[in-house]
């Protein structure tokens, strides 16, 4: 009799978990713009979600810890003149994130740690390169400052966000609608599906396309039936790809290895309603005390659901094999030393005692004078609001601190109103 031989791997039993109702966020309108994007993006610090909104676009921002109903004056990120597709936090700055939209532009914004009193309407800067809608943004894993934009010109560029100017222009490489774009682990390459349904690893700086039309797959895996797009998000710290279908109802999970078959199923998390979209937590904001090794934040039409992905241990103890050295929020490099030709690995973290966000740090946009430099190819430009230090408008603080003094006195109010009623009873009871 053979015995069935069973692989080993210690996240054959992770599971995913629905937090608790007060722990999600109500009464969001979700963007119902049709494109294939997440339409939320993620860090320790802060939710964003790409909403609805008349006369342009906008996106909404908070802070993870303000779940519950959100108010509907809750002021939101608006400055494109046309819908938001895309949006994606800076990885070496918590309080930066960028926003690509059909109005052709890609902006760049300084989110305050405080609630501002008012929407946002002025990005530190304006990047202007694309003939038209852009739809996918992507920081570079290590290089500090360097963004990359990809429209439906089917034009791929290169930003130096704190110069406000084009690094790259990657032209004629694609012939139709690229659908998404990634980069490796150092980005010393990226990669591109595109609608003529040829993959491409190009090399940014040569401009170059590496490789393309993949002879054979190493593994083929059926999914089902469904048209819906898949949002895949990759945990390379485990080696777990998790493949989020939009439309759909469930998150399909399955570990990589080097070894043939090389792709293992391990699970399905289902629920009863359909994805929008979905934000994925980078490893450093996870729970590590509750073993937690991934973070979903599901899009319904009105909410956003944090999901758990947990692998259930008997030890209190900082599990180890779990959580290698991660990436943290220091860049390896700056943008002039990767674009002239050098790589870094991400400089990496232990989360043994977990990981605290570091306090608002402003992105500095120093624009370089135009008499000194030549001017990049073509009509494309990129404008910033200002030369120097971009910080959070002095207004916004002073308005937030009147605000806080008025609910302060608001307060003190009804406690002086209360305890007068309370003498008032007690006068009323010696008479």
């Amino acid at each position: 009799m053979s015995r069935r031989v069973v692989r080993q791997s210690k996240f054959r039993h992770v599971f995913g978990q629905p937090v608790k109702a007060d722990q999600m966020y109500e009464d969001i309108r979700v963007s119902k713009v049709t494109w294939d994007s997440s339409f939320c993006a993620v860090n320790p610090k802060f939710l964003a979600i790409i909403v609805e909104s008349g006369g342009g676009g906008a996106f909404m921002v908070l802070p993870l810890s303000k779940t519950g109903r959100v108010d509907k004056n809750h002021p939101l990120v608006t400055g494109h003149t046309a819908p938001v597709l895309d949006i994606d936090w800076c990885p070496h700055n918590d309080n930066v994130i960028a926003s690509a939209s059909e109005d052709t532009t890609v902006m760049v914004w300084q989110i305050p740690d405080y609630v501002p009193v008012r929407s946002i309407t002025e990005p530190v800067v304006t990047l202007e390169g694309h003939s038209k809608r852009v739809g996918i943004i992507c920081w570079h894993p290590t290089a500090r400052n360097v963004l990359l934009s990809a429209g439906c010109d089917n034009l791929v560029i290169l930003w130096n966000v704190g110069t406000g100017e084009m690094l790259l222009a990657l032209e004629d490489m694609h012939t139709d609608l690229i659908y998404n774009v990634g980069w490796n682990r150092n980005g010393s390459l990226l990669v591109t599906t595109c609608k003529d349904k040829k993959v491409r690893v190009i090399d940014p700086r040569k401009q170059t396309v590496v490789a393309k039309n993949f002879e054979e797959p190493i593994a083929l895996q059926e999914m089902d039936t469904s048209n819906g797009v898949l949002l895949p998000f990759y945990d390379a710290d485990s080696s777990i790809v998790y493949l989020c279908g939009k439309g759909d109802s469930s998150i399909r999970y399955f570990e990589i290895t080097d070894e043939a078959p090389y792709v293992h199923y391990l699970n399905t998390y289902s629920s009863k309603e359909p994805q929008r979209g979905m934000g994925f937590m980078p490893k450093r904001g996870l729970d590590v005390s509750k073993c937690e090794i991934a973070r979903f934040f599901k899009l319904h039409e009105r909410k956003c659901e944090p999901i758990v992905m947990t692998v259930p241990r008997k030890s209190d103890l900082f599990q180890d094999d779990l959580y290698p050295d991660t990436p943290g929020p220091e860049p390896a490099l700056e943008a002039d030393e990767w674009l002239s030709g050098k790589d870094a690995e991400p400089i990496l973290i232990s989360l043994r005692d977990g990981y605290v966000p570091v306090k608002n740090r402003e992105l500095k946009v120093v624009k370089k004078n135009i008499l000194d430099s030549k001017p990049p190819p073509g009509p494309r430009r990129s404008h910033s609001t200002s030369n120097a230090d971009i910080s959070t408008p002095a207004l916004d603080e002073v308005l937030e601190e009147i605000r806080v003094l008025k609910e302060t006195v608001q307060a003190q109010e009804k406690r002086i109103s209360a305890l007068e009623h309370k003498l008032c009873q007690f006068t009323n009871g010696t008479d």
